[in-house]
């Protein structure tokens, strides 16, 4: 039979509701649905203030009718310097369920870069709290579009007259949100509209924005509810340790309404202490950080004799766990770890080490080598490793690639196109995302990362740019040369370490180099320790190969 090629295929549609995935719509979902579960937070005034889903809502839509008051128009910036609260919950759904974008900027970064992102950003409006108070003062007179600065907090908490004279146009939020009614219809946009922005730490040049949309932002907190994800539900209370200025709290914010769970801030209190108090008095059942936070707190719990009386669940990302944490959290804290791996570009969440049926099977020592992995795709999430010449590698366990990742919460392309067009095309013409990572995948799909593509350190959850510390470096005239690598770090994971090669016949001081960093970086980025070295490995095409100076400085340990 002959095979027409002129007819035109028209697939039979679905006959469904069209109605877009809108951040709006899980606010909306827990006023009607969730409306006395409370979100509890431990305020900067230093209060456990308490408010239910209906009165966040509420205050939501003062936050958005607030947005009109001050002329931000739909689609313009209002940034956010601040901690894990009720007040910066409410402008994660005011700000983008009205058609703005937030914001959320990293209040650990140096304040040159600040500025740097506050006006690439072009923000219209930044709100802070009052921890960020000499920030806000140092900043404020150098960014060029931030037309209001609104303190989140009460007329009791503002400023001196004096010190506030030296901000323009600085407003006190209580005051604004109340000066505005709770009247308000979420306006229906287009899903693929932005609706929030989070830059990069700038590990390599200038930090870059990343820009995700309503749609991306639902279908991550859908996958994150999953029961192979973070799996969570109306009976769990999450305590979030990952700030909101961390790609939106891992989404967390998002994910506690859409499930009904109760939601518990801790503010600026991340030592292990307050962690504590938090988590017992509030019976939280989950809870999420970095390995950092995670070693304050127990040592605090082992110190004192005390156990977890409800957290049986902790979500650890940012940097790899360590082993052994994992084990000490199960062992002797019956708390299991969820291991996950992500990024900004990815809203994080990419893959979460979670068991298959077949592991049930396995002893101590092999469920936790799976834990102890990066996990596996979570459903939206697709990863490939591929070699120099681009074609994809088997998933043996063995052979290590350049990771690549898709799907429709991942970055197409950076905030105003810089740094140019990350995509890499394959031979379908199919886009993947490079994620910097080298890794090897298991014939199961578990993904290990074994390398960096790029020599950046990860202290505390954080990245640093070694390409920065280098260049500071090399402004001293004794300095011939000098490259910034990771050493390991029993507390921070990782942190800088500046090995430096001195020109012939001149001579400088570790004390001197170190010298150096005060004022032209965040001081965490300081490096720990400075090496002098004869010479530096260097490659064929002239490129300093640092994974010899890892390999080399693996056992350094700081002087005292």
């Amino acid at each position: 039979m002959a095979v027409r090629h002129d007819l035109e295929i028209k697939p039979m549609l679905g006959q469904m509701m069209q109605l877009p995935l809108l951040i709006s719509s899980l606010i909306v979902h827990a006023e009607r649905h969730h409306g006395d579960q409370l979100v509890v937070s431990r305020r900067v005034e230093g209060d456990i203030h308490r408010i239910s889903y209906r009165e966040v809502a509420e205050r939501a839509r003062r936050v958005a009718n607030a947005m009109q008051a001050l002329g931000v128009q739909p689609g313009e910036r209002a940034a956010t310097l601040a901690w894990n609260t009720h007040r910066h919950m409410e402008l994660y759904y005011g700000v983008s369920g009205s058609g703005r974008v937030l914001h959320t900027v990293n209040p650990r970064l140096h304040p040159d870069q600040i500025v740097y992102i506050v006006n690439h950003a072009e923000d219209r409006v930044m709100f802070f709290d009052m921890t960020f108070w000499p920030l806000i003062q140092a900043v404020a007179g150098l960014t060029r579009t931030v037309r209001h600065w609104v303190a989140m907090t009460d007329r009791a908490h503002m400023p001196p007259v004096e010190q506030a004279a030296k901000v323009p146009n600085l407003l006190c939020c209580e005051e604004l949100l109340a000066r505005t009614h709770d009247r308000y219809a979420w306006p229906v946009l287009d899903e693929n509209a932005a609706s929030s922005l989070c830059y990069t730490s700038g590990t390599t040049g200038n930090p870059k924005g990343v820009v995700y949309s309503h749609r991306s932002t639902v279908l991550h907190t859908m996958a994150a509810a999953l029961p192979d994800c973070l799996g969570c539900s109306a009976t769990d209370a999450i305590l979030p340790v990952v700030p909101m200025f961390h790609v939106n709290s891992w989404g967390i914010v998002y994910l506690a309404p859409m499930t009904g769970a109760k939601l518990v801030l801790p503010g600026p209190c991340l030592d292990g202490k307050s962690l504590y108090e938090l988590l017992e008095s509030e019976r939280v059942t989950i809870s999420a950080g970095v390995p950092t936070v995670w070693q304050a707190l127990l040592a605090h719990v082992e110190a004192n004799g005390l156990t977890f009386t409800t957290m049986r669940r902790s979500g650890i990302g940012g940097s790899a766990c360590p082993p052994a944490m994992i084990r000490k959290f199960r062992d002797t804290y019956d708390v299991h770890v969820i291991h996950a791996w992500g990024m900004t570009e990815m809203s994080p969440i990419g893959t979460v080490a979670a068991f298959k049926e077949q592991h049930s099977r396995l002893n101590d020592g092999g469920r936790l080598a799976v834990m102890s992995t990066q996990g596996r795709a979570v459903y939206g999430v697709d990863m490939k490793i591929v070699g120099e010449d681009g074609a994809e590698l088997p998933w043996d366990g063995q052979a290590s690639g350049d990771l690549m990742v898709r799907g429709p919460w991942i970055l197409e392309t950076y905030f105003m196109g810089e740094g140019g067009d990350p995509l890499a095309i394959d031979a379908d013409r199919n886009g993947w995302f490079p994620t910097g990572d080298v890794a090897k995948i298991t014939p199961e799909g578990y993904m290990v990362i074994t390398d960096r593509s790029k020599d950046v350190i990860k202290s505390g959850g954080e990245w640093i740019g070694s390409i920065d510390l280098e260049n500071i470096a090399m402004a001293h005239p004794a300095v011939a040369m000098a490259a910034c690598v990771a050493t390991p770090h029993p507390k921070w994971g990782e942190r800088p370490l500046l090995v430096v090669v001195k020109k012939q016949g001149m001579e400088v001081s570790r004390e001197e180099l170190l010298a150096l960093y005060e004022g032209k970086i965040a001081k965490w980025w300081t490096p720990d320790d400075v090496v002098f070295a004869d010479t530096i490995p260097m490659g064929a095409t002239g490129k300093m190969q640092k994974n010899k100076l890892r390999e080399q400085f693996q056992g350094h340990r700081v002087q005292a």
